[in-house]
């Protein structure tokens, strides 16, 4: 069993930033990957950006790529997400993820989720 928590979420004016951190709670579990997903009021959840746990490799979706940047210190069991650049359409709760294995890729198929943490950009 995994428990992951997520902190950094907050209110932030349109082109500020803010990071979010997730914490995860075993070291035991074998993790392939971790990511970011996001569910805006009255849409469905979306992949936001992932990251390999041993190979560090990332991967984005379109609507963050050179905006946002996800990293993690594998010493810590941490991940993060940079976000820069901030745009109200970029408001939504947003989750920590992470899953064992490479079934259906880094973008679903995730074993473990956090209880999420609220973003909000003003205009």
């Amino acid at each position: 069993q995994v428990q992951l928590v997520e902190s950094g979420g907050g209110l932030v004016q349109a082109g500020g930033s803010l990071r979010l951190s997730c914490a995860a709670s075993t070291r035991t579990f074998k993790t392939y990957a971790m990511a970011w997903f996001r569910q805006a009021p009255e849409k469905e959840r979306e992949f936001v950006a992932a990251i390999t746990w041993s190979g560090g490799l990332t991967y984005y979706a379109d609507s963050v790529q050179g905006r946002f940047f996800i990293f993690r210190d594998t010493t810590k069991n941490m991940q993060y997400l940079q976000m820069n650049s901030l745009k109200p359409e970029d408001t939504a709760v947003y989750y920590c993820a992470t899953k064992g294995g490479y079934g259906g890729g880094v973008r679903r198929g995730y074993d473990y989720w956090g209880q999420g943490t609220q973003v909000t950009v003003s205009s």
